[in-house]
């Protein structure tokens, strides 16, 4: 099989994608892809491309997706298969770059950001999420930092409109959303999945905005499958 690329979100690390990972190891190849050191989406899609294999399947949760499709834009001779998850091809509206404004400045305001990422971490997910997974986000969160955050934050709202992109992708594709994402609702992903040429949609029930971690069993289990059907492009 294809080694997988996979891309964290917004405020993420590798934790997000690593009990996914773990039940995916040692038959499939995975690297995480760095998103904390750059200030725009074109220039994580280089850094992940620099240090990607020269031929990859990609995964991308959230924010990741958004990468994702950049680097199908820049470079989609590489990329032997996609995976979409809870992610959105549209630019913000201008309501929701108001919220992005809100939250930055709040960070950046903070002296308790353990405190302050607590309720978003209650909207990301399910709300029959284990507690182990709330706190996971929180220890995440926490590494990840306020700047790293604020300067994803203002990556993504200065990110182009992407689904010119969706129209070009000519290799097997997987689209996955939790059911009751509050942040990327399923009708983004179902957008997605209608405008990519042969692309599957998967929902997964009783999942919020996060299924990597939320739900590692069902997403390796997705991911064992969009890897194994078809052919990869030569």
């Amino acid at each position: 099989m294809d080694p997988v690329v996979m891309i964290p979100g917004l405020g993420s690390d590798g934790a997000v994608w690593q009990p996914t990972i773990d039940l995916l190891s040692p038959d499939v190849e995975c690297q995480v892809g760095d998103t904390l050191s750059d200030d725009s989406l074109p220039g994580m899609a280089a850094r992940i491309l620099k240090h990607a294999p020269p031929k990859f399947a990609l995964a991308g949760v959230s924010m990741g997706g958004m990468v994702a499709l950049e680097i199908m834009r820049v470079a989609a001779d590489r990329v032997a298969r996609l995976f979409l998850c809870d992610t959105n091809a549209r630019p913000d509206t201008p309501e929701q770059t108001t919220r992005r404004r809100s939250a930055n400045a709040a960070m950046l305001a903070t002296d308790d950001l353990a405190a302050l990422a607590a309720p978003s971490i209650a909207c990301m997910v399910h709300p029959k999420a284990d507690l182990r997974v709330r706190d996971a986000l929180l220890q995440m969160t926490l590494r990840v930092g306020a700047a790293t955050y604020v300067r994803q934050n203002e990556a993504v709202m200065a990110r182009r409109d992407l689904l010119s992109v969706l129209t070009t992708i000519a290799v097997p594709t997987m689209v996955v959303v939790g059911a009751d994402d509050r942040m990327t609702p399923p009708a983004f992903s179902q957008a997605i999945s209608e405008a990519v040429s042969g692309a599957t949609i998967r929902v997964i029930p009783e999942c919020g905005h996060l299924p990597p971690i939320e739900k590692p069993t069902a997403v390796a289990r997705l991911i064992r499958e969009w890897l194994q059907g078809g052919r990869s492009p030569q």
